[in-house]
Formats: structure tokens, C-alpha cells, sequence
């Protein structure tokens, strides 16, 4: 179906303009409906994902979230869809590609995306309803927001507590010093505006905000007058119009909508900050400080302004050849740079911030002087014209690459359009940046011009905060009897009615979790709407450079890979080599030292990498093998210079830059140790199924829990001099074994592509010996594990693990459905709904033959384990019923069914079939997915989820250890 552009304007809407962005390969149409003033932006294009997006400025002025629970709470229910819970039952009825909702710090945004015209009118409908005739239910309000109860909830002798699924999402997200270190920058940068606060609520604040005020935010904000809407794909934008009218519009008024946007006030000398964030009792804190500085640069939406201030980023901080990464990489005031470093441009006013971590509090001066420092060094000396045209290589490359591996392409295209439309600006401008470039090209021929910009949005800016947050073993402590105080105080004040009242709302919520809504109101699809195998991409296997090459619509970029059977290795070189990948492309090569190959990699490519990627067999999970693959990817004019840059570091890469090694294992640190409050679901999963089978232990010891720990380890080890050679030592040995490994290569790019780049692989691969050692295997694992990993964190993370299947057993399909099966019926009403947790499943993982349960962002630690036991009991126990079962088996074929980018369509065809994944494989799997029966789910249940032979592991806080050794968790300490 080609690109729809729109021949005619429906009658309530006019067009504003039309533009053609040929890089994108799209129209860029633009409407307003005429009687709300709705703004209706659509992005035309030849593709069959469609996008909805619908965006309300919300600017809240206080930390109570307000902006947060609204968008939880809108979903639970409308007039036309007057059900519980309308969102979470739509993604059981839905093939969508995406659905979620936003909350940012100005705006909140409704997208979904799908493949099938039905479905997507479907949730188009729903959505629309959800937005603008939500019934916002108190007890909804109590549920997804906060709430006081008896922690025996129809007991008024137990102690009050504070419960909420947000409350619980904010007290988790907030627990990461990182997230910390934004919100207090940020409240010290805007004094005054609404940035200043926490959009998604801090948790000492959300226990302040009352149904009243939400009702009153609701009636201000989402108006039609206060929308954005936003769409992307094939469908034609008077289609949109229609359903828009029709649904929602029609019955709407303009409305003046009074929300005061402006610029922050300035300030006229820099401001310093010093502030605690929690640590355990009993913690290291030396070398646990983090300083960042931030700057309040001009206007997002002035688009010059904000490539402008992209340019000097980039400059000062997208690689180690970068001077400003440079000085934050090596100094020995810290141990790494901050994970908050760059450009924010998605408020009205953006923000340049850089920092350091690893720290002590009485260093600020000397940061703040070596930053200064480098700035003027960076004027005095300005800054090559290679380099900028590097710089604005990587631009043009960003902009040219079509994504959508991990998000819609048409959201993330959305995404980047939203805030110029929020603010005031051009969404054009962020769409087609090539006038941008132009201009920036120009410009950057004047060698003063960017010295200019570091002195005149830096050194000369007075707006200017440095924030020193530092570990205080104290801190939650404090928090802790504080909140408790305050409960027990409040119960003392309750009278005999309040009592009752919070007594009958637990028990009317608990009820209206219960109920059993008559879903049969919710537009839905079936199976017969499940789309038969979709085409997969081809590759054709040139036998002479023993390539395989895939021809897509990469919109002028090239992908390369070269593929290394892993040799033989011990287990110590096997845990060595997420190290060893992330070092590749880092360290200096042949007569380049580090800096030189970053500049090179900048200039020449879209950047380059390595990974590891280890499967069982299909129908064995514990028979491993595994592949190093080095990545690349480019611009089509420079295909050739990609595939030297692969060929030389593949045969040239060093580790004899000892310092250099150093400091890149404490940035591994810093970014492991900050993942555990995110990530930790899949943390406690991996810990949980780590002895179930071999592809499972593998990912526990090179990227779960044993990983950050291991690699805490390896920092401190490499301090020492000595141990820093040995590991130098070691990393080269690998690499001189890894090279001498038989080769594959992967080629992706268009059509005209496939010639040159074969070609120029002849060129530069012939004669290069490529003999091999014998391949890589491991040994079965088999163990079952019970443990508690303590850390700082506010919630909990539960999970549990059964030993199952590979992917071609003929259970397999039926262990998939059961996991969205158990998730639906049961999981997301007990944990999440019930219990307050921001969220909780289950699901297969066929490549490692495992059955997980998961909890994230918890309240509870046994009440959740024993919530995924009665899941299985209440799988036996119930009668259920035809379309449940469709629902999950819905589910497992829209996970199948998402589509990806054209070059990682091609990449994931390649190696699947590495792995006997073929298309024959996943066609059979997908026919036992849509056969699978209610029996079967019962007995694969039955015979694989045994609860004796489960594994359990949860990620808690240290005042959790009694609760958790009183469940049999043996206790382990990051």
C-alpha cells in the first residue's frame, strides 16, 4: 500500500501545510480541527505500523504527581467503556505493536501502534474515550495512586500504612541516585517554573494530593483545545479526522485553557547545592559522591539554538577524544564520568550538564576548576574542522537511520516531533534537519564559531548550579521513621468514622478488584483476525567471502558483521568477554592510540562494537554454542572505510593502554551498579533461573547479579598495578585466539549496495588466514537456588524460576500461552492491582528452557511469592473460559508478529538461523501456539511448574533481611 497523503481535508479539520521530507522518505502533514483548535500532526508513509499519539500540556506546580496518576487513572475506565480496566484488558483483546502512555515533565501522551487496520481502529476508540470521557473512579484514584490502610487491611489495631501502584513506581524509580541527581539539578535550574517539580511525584508528596485536585487537573488539562494528536503510517489523515469527530471532537467547545508558559527567571551568579542520597546502614561511603553541573542554555524549539546546542555537546562530550569526556574520564578526582551528561532538550528551556561519580564531597572546587578549565582550553585552542564534520556526520546518519527495533519507528519520529509542538516551535525543523546541517556546515567554516559557543553558552553563563550529592547511611533511616511517625500520629487523630471509612474503602476496592467485568462492551480481535506467517527477509550466501547478503530498505545506510564461532575457552576467558566486547571498540589499534581510533570511528562509521551471543540448540538448551560478532554500521558512501575500520580492529585492536583499560572497567561499574533499581525484575529472574539450565547461568554470571558483583570485584582489583598488567595481559591473549577463528560475515544495505560492499570485502579480507580452534561448549547446569540480593532500594523485586523446555518441544508454544494467560487472569489483579506493585507476570523463555514469575517495584516479598502459587492453583481449581484463552494466545502471536527495522529484520533472519532457528521451526511453534488448548495449559503447568522444583530469588533492602531469611532466601550483599 503506498504512502498515503490525503487528496481531501474532512470538513471539521484545515489544512495548515504540507511538506516532504525525501531523508525520511515521508509527508509531514499538518491540520487543525476547527472548532476545539485540536492540532493534528500526520506523518505519511509506506508503512503498515501505524501510530496513534495524542499528547495533553499538562504542567503541574507541586510534587504530587498528579500529571502521573491522572494518566494511570484515566485508563481505568470511560462512558462509552465503562469497565475496570479498560487499557490492560485491550492489550489482552489487541495485536498491537506498542501501546503505554507517558508522563514527561510537560506533557502526557497517549501512543499506540499496530499492524492491523481493526485492531487499530479498535484501540483508537478506546483510547479516544479513555482521554476525554474518563470516569476517574475514586477507588481507581486509590488503586493506581495512594491510599491509607490498615496493613491488615480489615483490622484496625494494625498499624496505618500508605499504599498506591504509583506511590510504589515513585518510591522504586526514586531510589536510583540517579534519578535524584536529575530531580534536585532540576529543581535548583528552575526555580520557579514547572519543571521545578517532580512530575512523576516524589512519594512524600503523592500522600498529599487528593481526588479533588485530581478531578480539577483533569478538567483543565485534557481538553481538545489543550491536545496535540498525532499520527504515522498508511492510513490516510482524513480517515483519522473522521474517527477523531466522530468519537471525541464533535461534542466539544473551544476552550481558552490558562497554562502559563515561560522562561525560567535567571540567575546572575552560579549556585552550588550539597545534598544526601540514601545509602545502607553500615556502607562504604568513601568514593560514593557525585558532582554534576548544569547550565540553563535558550529554547528547545528554536531549532538553530538546539542543533547548535547538540553541536556543542558533541563537541565537548561524544567520545573519549572529546576534550570535556576526556578530562572527566581520567581525572582522579572521581571514578567515572556521570551518567547524566549532555544535552536535555525536551523542555521548553534546554540544559547542558556533565559530572563525575565515584567522588568526595570536599573535591568540588577541583571539579568545577577542571571543568572551567577545559572549556577555556577548548576557546583558546578551538576545535578541528575534521572533527566537526564528524560531528555532523553522526547527525546525518542518526537522522537517516530508520529504527524500530525496540519502538515503533513512527513513535520514535512522534517522539522527536512533540516538544517544538508543545513549546512553540516547528515540527518540520526536528523532522528534516538537512537545512539545519546546511547552515551548521556553513558556519562551522568560521574556526571562531565554536569557541564562541563555549564561551557564550557556558564560560559567560551565570545560570549556572553544581550539585554535590553525597552517600548518607542516615538518610533513609530518617525517611523511614519520619513516614512512620506521621502514620501512627494520623492514627491516633482518626475518629471512630474515619476508621470505618478507610476500613469500607479497602474493603470496596478489594471487592471492585474482584468483580468480573463484562469485557463484551471492548471492541476486540480473534484469531481469524491473526495474520498468516509474515514473509521473512532472504539472504543470499556469496560462497567466495562466505557472506550472506540481505537487501533492504535501509534509507542509504550499511550494516556489516563479521561472525567468530567462539573458540575453547575456560571459564575464566568466558566471563571475561562482555569486558573484552565493550573494550574493542574503546582501546587504541595498529599504530592509533585510543583518542585517534575514537576520532576515526566518529568520522567513518556509525559506530562500531562487538557482542557475545551464546544459544542452546533447539531442542536441547543445554547444548550452548556461542559467536563473537563485530558490528559496524554506515553510511552508504562510507561502506568502504567501514569495512577496513572492522577488518583493522578485528586484526589490530590493543590492550596495552593500561590506564585507558582502567578507567573503562569503572564506567562498566558505575552503569551495572545503577542498573539494579531498573532492572531489577530481570536481575531477580536471572538470579532466580541461574542453575536451571546452561544459557541461564551464562547470563547470571555475565549479566545479572553475579556480573555487577564480579565486576565491582575486577575495579578494585584493578588499583593494583600488578593486577592491572595480568588483566591486560589476558584481554590480548583472547583476542589473538578470537582472531584466528573461522569467519562469517553478515552484509546488509540496498539493492545498488550489495556489489561494492562484496567487493570490497574480497579486497580487504583476502589472504587473512582464518585456520580455528575447536568450538566452544559448555557443560550442563543443574541447580536449583533460593536467595535474597540486598541493596539500596526502597521496593522489591520477586521472582521465581522452573526448569522447562527448549523451543521446538512440542510444550514449549503452550508454556508461552501460559504465561500472558496467568498474567491476565490472575498476576496483574493480585500483584499489581491488589498488592500495589508497578508491575508482575510471568512467561517462557524458550532459549534458555525456563518458566519465570516476576514482581517489579513491589510492597511485598512472601505475599507476592505466594501470589505465583495460587496462580497455578487457581489454573487447576477454576473453570475458565474460550476467550481468556484467546486473549493470551493473542498475545504470543503480537509478540511474534512485531516488526523491526529493515536491518534488524535481516540481522535477526541471520542468526537465528546460527542457532537452527529456521523459518520451518517458527512456523511449527506458531502453529502450536494457535492450537493450543485450556487441557494443555493445565498440563504443561502440571507437569513443568512442580512447586518443589521451584527457584526463588528477590532484590530487597537490607531491612528486609529477617522477612527474608525467614522464607529460606540465603542472603547475598551487592
Amino acid at each position: 500500500m503506498a504512502a498515503a497523503t490525503d487528496t481531501a481535508t474532512h470538513p471539521a479539520f484545515e489544512k495548515l501545510r504540507s511538506h516532504r521530507v525525501g531523508t525520511l522518505n515521508l509527508e509531514v502533514e499538518e491540520y487543525r480541527h476547527k472548532k476545539t483548535g485540536a492540532r493534528h500532526l500526520h506523518l505519511a508513509a509506506d508503512n503498515e505500523e501505524n501510530v496513534f499519539f495524542v499528547a495533553l500540556r499538562t504542567f503541574p506546580m507541586d510534587s504530587t504527581g498528579v500529571a502521573h496518576i491522572l494518566e494511570h487513572t484515566a485508563l481505568c475506565g470511560s462512558e462509552r467503556y465503562p469497565v475496570r480496566d479498560p487499557f490492560f484488558m485491550m492489550i489482552q483483546r489487541s495485536l498491537n505493536t506498542f501501546m503505554n502512555a507517558f508522563t514527561s515533565s510537560d506533557w502526557t501522551a497517549y501512543p499506540f501502534a499496530s499492524m492491523n487496520r481493526k485492531d487499530f481502529d479498535n484501540l483508537l476508540s478506546v483510547y479516544l474515550d479513555s482521554v476525554f470521557f474518563s470516569k476517574l473512579d475514586p477507588l481507581d484514584f486509590a488503586q493506581e495512586g495512594h491510599r491509607l490502610e490498615f496493613e491488615k487491611s480489615d483490622d484496625p489495631s494494625s498499624d496505618l500504612v500508605y499504599r498506591g501502584v504509583v506511590y510504589n513506581e515513585m518510591k522504586g524509580a526514586m531510589s536510583a541516585p540517579t534519578s535524584q541527581l536529575w530531580q534536585n539539578l532540576s529543581s535548583h535550574l528552575f526555580p520557579t517554573t514547572t519543571y521545578h517539580y517532580n512530575s512523576g511525584g516524589e512519594p512524600d508528596h503523592i500522600v498529599d494530593l487528593s481526588y479533588e485536585d485530581l478531578l480539577a487537573f483533569y478538567k483543565h488539562h485534557y481538553h481538545p483545545s489543550n491536545a496535540i494528536f498525532a499520527t504515522y503510517g498508511n492510513i490516510p489523515a482524513h480517515e483519522h479526522h473522521e474517527k477523531f469527530e466522530e468519537l471525541a471532537l464533535k461534542r466539544f467547545d473551544r476552550l481558552e485553557i490558562d497554562l502559563p508558559v515561560r522562561d525560567e527567571k535567571r540567575l546572575f551568579s552560579p549556585t552550588r547545592v550539597e545534598q544526601g542520597y540514601a545509602v545502607n546502614e553500615g556502607e562504604e561511603t568513601a568514593n560514593k559522591t557525585h558532582m554534576v553541573m548544569g547550565w540553563l542554555l535558550g529554547h528547545s524549539f528554536d531549532f538553530l539554538e538546539n542543533m547548535e546546542g547538540q553541536l556543542l555537546s558533541a563537541v565537548l562530550l561524544e567520545n573519549s577524544a572529546s576534550p570535556l569526556m576526556q578530562a572527566l574520564e581520567t581525572t582522579d578526582l572521581g571514578h567515572a564520568p556521570s551518567p547524566m551528561m549532555g544535552l536535555e532538550d525536551s523542555n521548553r528551556e534546554m540544559t547542558f550538564v556533565c559530572g563525575i561519580e565515584g567522588s568526595e564531597p570536599e573535591r568540588r572546587e577541583q571539579f568545577e576548576a577542571l571543568v572551567e578549565s577545559t572549556l577555556e582550553k577548548v576557546v583558546e585552542e578551538g576545535v578541528s574542522k575534521e572533527r566537526l564534520e564528524a560531528i555532523l556526520h553522526q547527525l546525518e546518519l542518526h537522522q537517516r537511520e530508520i529504527a524500530g527495533d525496540h519502538f515503533p519507528y513512527g513513535l520514535q519520529l512522534i517522539m522527536n516531533a512533540i516538544s517544538p509542538m508543545v513549546h512553540g516551535g516547528d515540527p518540520v525543523d526536528t523532522l528534516d534537519i538537512e537545512p539545519a546541517l546546511a547552515t551548521l556546515r556553513e558556519k562551522i567554516k568560521d574556526p571562531d564559531y565554536v569557541p564562541n559557543l563555549v564561551s557564550r553558552k557556558l564560560l559567560d553563563n551565570p545560570h549556572r548550579v553544581t550539585l554535590t550529592l553525597r552517600p548518607d547511611q542516615q538518610l533513609e533511616l530518617r525517611r523511614q521513621q519520619a513516614i512512620k511517625d506521621a502514620l501512627a500520629e494520623r492514627k491516633a487523630q482518626l475518629t471512630e468514622e474515619e476508621t470505618r471509612q478507610i476500613v469500607e474503602r479497602a474493603k470496596a476496592l478489594e471487592e471492585r478488584q474482584m468483580r468480573k467485568d463484562d469485557d463484551s462492551i471492548l471492541p476486540k480481535v480473534g484469531i481469524e483476525d491473526v495474520p498468516l506467517q509474515r514473509p521473512e527477509p532472504e539472504g543470499r550466501f556469496d560462497a567466495e567471502t562466505g557472506a550472506t547478503v540481505y537487501s533492504a530498505g535501509t534509507n542509504g545506510l550499511v550494516y556489516q558483521q563479521v561472525v567468530l564461532p567462539l573458540p575453547e575457552l575456560t571459564e575464566e576467558e568466558l566471563l571475561m568477554l562482555p569486558y573484552y566486547a565493550t573494550l574493542i571498540s574503546e582501546v587504541g589499534c595498529g599504530e592509533l592510540d585510543y583518542l585517534q581510533m575514537q576520532d576515526r570511528i566518529s568520522a567513518e562509521s556509525g559506530g562500531i562494537g562487538a557482542s557475545l551471543t551464546a544459544k542452546g540448540r533447539i531442542d536441547d538448551v543445554q547444548d550452548m554454542s556461542g559467536y563473537l560478532i563485530f558490528s559496524g554500521k554506515a553510511l552508504a558512501r562510507n561502506s568502504r572505510e567501514l569495512t577496513d575500520l572492522l577488518k583493522d580492529v578485528y586484526a589490530g585492536a590493543r590492550f596495552d593502554e593500561k590506564e585507558r583499560i582502567r578507567e573503562i572497567i569503572a564506567q562498566i561499574r558505575a552503569r551495572r551498579e545503577q542498573a539494579v533499581t531498573g532492572s531489577g525484575h530481570a536481575l531477580a529472574m536471572s538470579a532466580a533461573a541461574q542453575g536451571l539450565s546452561a544459557g541461564s547461568w551464562l547470563a547470571y554470571r555475565i549479566g545479572g547479579l553475579a556480573a555487577i558483583k564480579a565486576t565491582k570485584e575486577l575495579d578494585k582489583a584493578l588499583k593494583d598495578e600488578q593486577g592491572l598488567e595480568e588483566f591486560c595481559g589476558k584481554l590480548q591473549a583472547l583476542h589473538d585466539r578470537i582472531r584466528n577463528q573461522k569467519r562469517e560475515f553478515l552484509l546488509v544495505g540496498e539493492d545498488e549496495q550489495a556489489a561494492p560492499m562484496l567487493d570490497e570485502l574480497k579486497r580487504c579480507w583476502q589472504g587473512e588466514p582464518a585456520g580455528g580452534e575447536g568450538n566452544w561448549r559448555m557443560e550442563p547446569v543443574n541447580y536449583n537456588t533460593r536467595e535474597a540480593w540486598l541493596t539500596s532500594t526502597q521496593v522489591n523485586f520477586c521472582a521465581k524460576a522452573y526448569a522447562t523446555v527448549p523451543v521446538d518441544h512440542p510444550d514449549a508454544a503452550a508454556l508461552t500461552v501460559l504465561g500472558g494467560f496467568l498474567r491476565n487472569g490472575y498476576l496483574h489483579r493480585a500483584i499489581r492491582e491488589k498488592g500495589g506493585a508497578y508491575g508482575g507476570g510471568a512467561g517462557q523463555d524458550s532459549v534458555t528452557g525456563v518458566f519465570r514469575f516476576f514482581s517489579y517495584r513491589d510492597p511485598r516479598l512472601g505475599e507476592t511469592l505466594d501470589d505465583f502459587d495460587a496462580s497455578l492453583k487457581w489454573l487447576q481449581d477454576e473453570e475458565h473460559e474460550a476467550k481468556d484463552l484467546e486473549e493470551a494466545i493473542l498475545g504470543v502471536i503480537g509478540g511474534l508478529d512485531k516488526p523491526r527495522s529493515p536491518s534488524g529484520a535481516a540481522r535477526h533472519a541471520y542468526h537465528d538461523k546460527l542457532f537452527g532457528r529456521t523459518p520451518e521451526q517458527r512456523a511449527r511453534f506458531r502453529e502450536r501456539v494457535l492450537a493450543t488448548t485450556l487441557d494443555d495449559l493445565r498440563r504443561v503447568a502440571s507437569t513443568w511448574l512442580k512447586p518443589e522444583n521451584a527457584s526463588v530469588a528477590v532484590v530487597t533492602s537490607p531491612e528486609n533481611r529477617a522477612t527474608a531469611e525467614s522464607l529460606g532466601l540465603g542472603i547475598q550483599e551487592l
